[in-house]
Formats: C-alpha cells, sequence, structure tokens
C-alpha cells in the first residue's frame, strides 16, 4: 500500500508561532530508511535510492540476494549491482522489433533519415531578455519583417536592419549565419528550417517571426541544400536498436512501477501501479 507523503514539523509546536515550519520526513520501502532524518536528498537521488531498494529487496524475496538486516538501505556494491541488472534483463526482454515495424518508422520519421540537408541563413535576433518590453519588442520585430517582406524593398535593407537592431554579434556581417545544419541550429529553429513541410521555402524571408529560447528571429534563407533520403537498408539496423531501447525503457519503467506497487511506501510516491508486467 503506498503511503501518503509524510512531514514532521519543528519548532515550539504552536499553531500561531512563526518558528513551526513542515519538512518532509523519512523515506521509507517496507520499513527500510533511505536516508538520514533530516537529510533528505533532492527528488531525482531520492527516486533512484528508492528504485534501487525495490529491487534488491525484490532480489533478497527471489533469492539472489541474502537478506539485510538493518534500519537503512545499504548501499550496493558492484556485484549487487550486477545482480539487480542481471535480474531485470531476465524480467523484461522486450521482443525484437519486426520488418514491419522498422518500415513503420521509417516511414512516419522519414526526414530522420535525411543527410546532407542545410540552409545559408541569415538572420535578424530580437533577444528576450529580464526586464525587457517583450510587446514592445514583438511589434519592432513584426515592424521590421513586415519591412523586408514588401517586393519593393531593397535587397541590401536586411543587411542594413540586421547592423540596426540584431542583439546577435552576426549583425555586423549583415546577419549571416553561414551554412547550417538541423544539429548546427536550436531546435525551434531546426523544427522550421527542415522538420515542417509547409516552411521549407526555397529561399527568402520566412514569411513569420520564429520564437527560440533566445528570443525572436527574422529568418532569411539565401540557399537549400535538400539533402538525400537515406533507404531503409542503410538504416535499418540504427531503427531496430533505437526501437529495442525504447521497448527496454518502457518494460524497464512498468516493471518499477509494479514493484512499487506492491510496496509499502512512506515519505515518497512512486506512482506504483500493483498489475503484473506486460510486454
Amino acid at each position: 500500500m503506498n503511503a501518503a507523503s509524510s512531514s514532521v514539523v519543528t519548532g515550539c509546536g504552536q499553531a500561531h508561532c512563526g518558528c513551526a515550519t513542515a519538512q518532509p520526513g523519512v523515506a521509507r520501502i517496507n520499513g527500510v530508511a533511505l536516508h538520514d532524518a533530516g537529510h533528505r536528498p533532492e527528488p531525482e537521488e531520492l527516486r533512484e535510492r528508492a528504485y534501487t531498494e525495490l529491487l534488491r529487496q525484490h532480489a533478497v524475496r527471489c533469492g539472489l540476494l541474502p537478506p539485510f538486516e538493518g534500519p537503512m538501505a545499504p548501499v550496493p556494491d558492484v556485484a549487487t549491482m550486477e545482480v539487480l541488472t542481471h535480474m531485470v534483463e531476465q524480467a523484461i526482454s522486450p521482443p525484437l522489433p519486426t520488418e514491419t515495424e522498422c518500415q513503420r518508422y521509417y516511414e512516419s520519421h522519414r526526414r530522420d533519415f535525411v543527410h546532407g540537408q542545410a540552409v545559408h541563413l541569415r538572420h535578424i535576433l530580437f533577444a528576450v531578455t529580464p526586464g525587457v518590453n517583450v510587446h514592445a519588442l514583438t511589434q519592432r520585430a513584426e515592424s521590421a519583417l513586415l519591412e523586408l517582406l514588401r517586393k519593393e524593398t531593397p535587397v541590401d535593407r536586411f543587411a542594413q536592419l540586421a547592423a540596426e537592431l540584431s542583439n546577435c554579434p552576426t549583425g555586423v556581417q549583415g546577419g549571416d549565419l553561414g551554412w547550417v545544419t538541423p544539429q548546427d541550429c536550436a531546435a525551434e529553429l531546426a523544427n522550421e528550417l527542415f522538420e515542417l513541410k509547409d516552411t521549407q521555402w526555397p529561399a527568402g524571408p520566412h514569411p513569420r517571426l520564429i520564437h527560440t529560447r533566445f528570443g525572436f528571429h527574422i529568418v532569411e534563407v539565401l540557399q537549400r541544400r535538400t539533402g538525400k533520403l537515406a533507404p531503409l537498408a542503410e538504416v535499418k539496423d540504427r531503427i531496430a536498436r533505437d526501437l529495442t531501447l525504447q521497448s527496454r525503457a518502457r518494460a524497464t519503467h512498468q516493471y518499477m512501477q509494479v514493484l512499487a506497487g506492491q510496496a509499502d511506501l512512506e515519505g515518497l510516491d512512486l506512482g506504483g501501479t500493483g498489475t503484473p508486467l506486460v510486454q
């Protein structure tokens, strides 16, 4: 049964007194503590400790490890980790992907297997920094974009605006970024330049602002290399490996959820299901 996260109160004990503060209690699995009182690990580390202890206790029940008597979960040594790893591998053993599954993945992720894609790019960056008036910044960027989209705008106007407005060091060279690949770009920019079919314009200014973690970009493609799609036979092993890793990750997560659902948890929530493992 999963218990709700517990807490302890320190201070004088009076409800109206400001010295009373709630602190998380000790996290335990089936009565075994995962840390000392008052030294609760960060959530990610606590989750890792919890998963390791769930596996250790399960290995003991399966006769793979000797029982451990003590109030605090032991730190596993190399031999113990080897036992736990082997136990998990034996428990999940996901099936290998079929030819049909590999083909389906290939068809739905064709752009991932295109080699040689690149664009010769220039941009004007309107950086979003702390305290900046985002509304005014957006209006300034939209105004500059509308000017660049007009047919009568001179060709050299982009470079002039980049020098005047861009918060990127490339502004002094007209915003020219040179040839860039999907791996060279921020994810949001790569998505617009390479992933979306309706935005793969051959050349010229992009018709809308592109918003990335750095701010707003006016982007112009000067040239484009479309790249070449690798045949399925060339990437099938890679696809099979990726699908196998995904399947193993799902099965391992479900395996841990089942163990968590069968355990008595105190002071933490691992979202256990308590249901049998389904491959």
